[in-house]
């Protein structure tokens, strides 16, 4: 990610543009939708669970197979997946004893996309 001049882009005027604050605080969703938002973004913060995002953006995939491919041990897939279907990022279904990871809609995987995107910029 590349870094820019912060110092730049600092305000040093004491001047609200009224019209301008009230136009945004009349869209800007509630307080506990952003904490909800937040909590939401938090789960992309950790670079174990983008990369189970990423795997099942590509496959199905089943906790033994997520841990063969980065790595792991059943037990922290298996916690960092209980992590993801908390927040409805992933969906499971299960055939006999094993369940099957995936995405849970395009959602995620447009959300995913558009972080890549905007990290090769």
């Amino acid at each position: 990610m590349k870094r820019r001049d912060v110092g730049a882009a600092v305000c040093n005027c004491n001047v609200i543009h009224k019209a301008a604050v009230r136009k945004v605080r009349s869209v800007m969703p509630p307080s506990e939708r952003r904490f909800e938002l937040a909590d939401f973004f938090r789960v992309f913060g950790d670079s174990t669970r983008i990369g189970i995002l990423l795997a099942l953006g590509r496959a199905e995939l089943c906790v033994c197979d997520i841990g063969a491919l980065l790595g792991m041990s059943q037990s922290a897939v298996s916690h960092q997946l209980k992590v993801l279907r908390q927040t409805r990022l992933v969906r499971y279904r299960r055939e006999g004893k094993i369940a099957y990871y995936s995405l849970n809609d395009e959602h995620v995987r447009a959300i995913l996309s558009l972080g890549i995107q905007h990290a090769e910029e």
